[in-house]
């Protein structure tokens, strides 16, 4: 694992537009972009958290990281995976694919247990939840899908860990009701 500061170097110099940064990324942070996707795949589904993580760096191979952190770039990184999911969901519901059930994605933290759902329905979960609240939005992403600690929420978005308590507990409730409505 990078310290946070070579990280934060890397990510300088990848804004800077050093290619060789970019390179030098991926074999730094795979394990933990690994440890994310697990987050996201139930064990089983067509795509493994391996080939979610290879995805996502050819997705990231072809646009500019604007990463000014650690934290951020693994936000950016979870997101981009969140979007291909829903993605391979939206692909295989076509009708002339079948219109099949999606890839599935497990969510811990809801519901005090962990939690199996459809990666499209999350996906548009999230998407609803962001309209109604960013913040709250934000914090799943960061608790549910990177593991990040309340501590570590509230440094990152620059909020008291009172206040992601809270948002916490209500964005459970709402996407809580809103998944069992799938």
């Amino acid at each position: 694992m990078p310290s946070a500061g070579e990280l934060t170097v890397l990510l300088g110099r990848m804004r800077a537009g050093d290619a060789a940064a970019r390179d030098a990324l991926l074999p730094l942070v795979y394990d933990e972009l690994e440890a994310i996707a697990r987050a996201y795949v139930k064990s089983g589904a067509s795509l493994e958290p391996r080939g979610l993580v290879h995805e996502l760096y050819l997705r990231l191979a072809s646009t500019r990281i604007e990463a000014s952190d650690r934290k951020h770039f693994y936000a950016i990184a979870a997101l981009a995976m969140r979007q291909i999911l829903a993605d391979r969901a939206r692909s295989k519901r076509r009708v002339k694919r079948g219109g099949g059930i999606g890839e599935r994605v497990t969510l811990s933290g809801l519901a005090n247990a962990e939690r199996d759902a459809d990666a499209l329905a999350v996906e548009q979960a999230l998407t609803k939840l962001e309209a109604v609240s960013t913040r709250q939005a934000r914090i799943v992403e960061m608790r549910c899908l990177l593991g990040m600690s309340v501590s570590e929420v509230a440094d990152s978005l620059g909020i008291s860990e009172r206040t992601v308590h809270t948002d916490w507990r209500l964005a459970r409730a709402w996407l809580t009701r809103e998944l069992d409505g799938e």
